[in-house]
């Protein structure tokens, strides 16, 4: 028996899996955030205490019963699963109760595709959508099928099925093709940055914990923030200016998710790239979350899985607004490194605690000193002004230019390196001390 599907829906039936296992459970707060920012007006929140989920529906049949007379009492259109579904399970699930089932990563991908803007952003959602429905493809074409005989029902050698799975993999192919360019011109972008010696600076966290504020607030820009989940799809790359350092790129990226669904992580590679090609991480944490060691642990996973979780980071503690007692500072570790950094992106406050902290980390190959240039030097005096890296000359009583320098090292040996010469024994000999 097959029933119309409608073509959407906001009022919706939210079903938690309460009797998990702890590491397979999800937090129900979370889910209702989830489904509000998808734009489902939530009518009941129903908990399963189900320690052995069912193959067939998930749940137990009496809960199915259960959530089939409140389907009908509530005129709901959509049920939402806070788990994963297999097709078949999705597929009963409608069945049974006459109206649209959505689990848990059918529900991110929907935020997702809503949240998009960019051209390579709706491409990366429409390839994860893409993929997550080639499973769950249905039988509904049976008027079509090659198995049927008889005069008029002969079918065109394919059934509608096979053409749909078909037409799925061409498309899906084609997506891929379009975002392996998109990933070849970020690379091509990438290594410009890194010949020109510019760092790179992205920010990653938990999904709403406020990158895109901080990103605003340090760049001057107007990026779109909400609180709200996913806000923030598509990468934004913006100049920012620090003392010590110079021009750094700082990346606004996707937030990451407890139990992130693979294939999203798969398809928004190009995006996450930024990430784990940065010089510095800044993991953006909501201090006034309660379950922000839960929110840690789940971003340090999926840095991983991108191969990130070895770049130098710098914890990032927001939001100290909400807290008592709790002023903008800098935590260092034994070595007198800048580890974490509190403050509040919202009202602007220890912005330049921050800046100081990314400018130490970013600035540790920095060469502080005094050069001694004789004048057949000249073309490398130059240079270093052109680099910005002279803070004062003077001239000795031999006529030699006597230069205060600060600048990155690897920028200095790429000047000398330039001029022919051989920068460690360079600096050995005209260093003043």
């Amino acid at each position: 028996m097959f029933f119309e599907r409608p073509g959407g829906g906001e009022k919706a039936i939210l079903v938690h899996l309460d009797g998990q296992d702890p590491a397979e459970r999800e937090d129900p707060q979370e889910f209702q955030e989830l489904a509000r920012s998808a734009g489902a007006d939530i009518v009941n929140l129903v908990s399963v205490g189900r320690y052995q989920p069912s193959a067939k529906y998930l749940l137990g049949s009496g809960k199915v019963e259960e959530l089939r007379g409140l389907v009908k009492h509530d005129q709901v259109e959509l049920v939402i699963v806070n788990h994963t579904l297999t097709p078949s399970q999705e597929r009963n699930l409608e069945r049974e109760l006459e109206c649209r089932v959505l689990d848990r990563t059918g529900l991110i991908l929907d935020i997702f595709a809503q949240r998009a803007r960019t051209h390579e952003g709706k491409l990366q959602v429409e390839l994860a959508q893409l993929e997550h429905m080639s499973t769950r493809l249905v039988r509904g074409w049976t008027h079509l099928e090659r198995q049927k005989g008889g005069i008029g029902l002969r079918g065109p050698g394919e059934t509608q099925l096979e053409t749909d799975r078909r037409l799925l993999r061409v498309r899906i192919r084609q997506i891929k093709q379009r975002l392996e360019k998109v990933r070849g011109q970020r690379e091509q972008a990438r290594r410009g940055r890194r010949r020109a010696d510019i760092p790179s600076v992205s920010l990653v966290g938990y999904t709403n914990a406020g990158k895109s504020t901080l990103f605003n607030a340090l760049t001057e820009s107007d990026v779109y923030a909400a609180n709200q989940l996913f806000a923030t799809l598509d990468p934004t790359l913006r100049r920012l200016e620090l003392a010590d350092v110079g021009p750094v790129v700082l990346a606004d990226t996707v937030g990451f998710i407890r139990h992130l669904p693979h294939k999203l992580v798969e398809s928004f590679r190009a995006t996450l790239e930024e990430s784990s090609n940065a010089d510095l991480l800044l993991h953006v944490i909501d201090s006034h979350e309660p379950e922000r060691d839960e929110q840690i642990e789940q971003v340090m996973l999926v840095l991983a899985e991108i191969g990130a979780q070895d770049l130098p980071m710098l914890e990032v503690y927001n939001k100290v607004d909400l807290l008592e007692g709790v002023e903008p500072h800098i935590q260092r570790d034994e070595s007198g490194k800048p580890a974490r950094v509190w403050l509040s992106a919202q009202r602007g406050e220890g912005l330049d605690l921050l800046r100081q902290a990314v400018s130490e980390l970013l600035s540790e190959d920095l060469f502080v000193g005094t050069l001694s240039l004789p004048a057949e030097l000249g073309r490398l005096r130059a240079l270093l002004f052109g680099a910005g890296a002279v803070q004062e000359e003077r001239q000795n009583d031999q006529g030699t230019s006597v230069l205060e320098i600060r600048l990155q090292r690897v920028e200095l040996n790429r000047l000398l390196s330039r001029e022919g010469l051989t920068p460690a024994d360079f600096i050995e000999q005209h260093t003043l001390q």
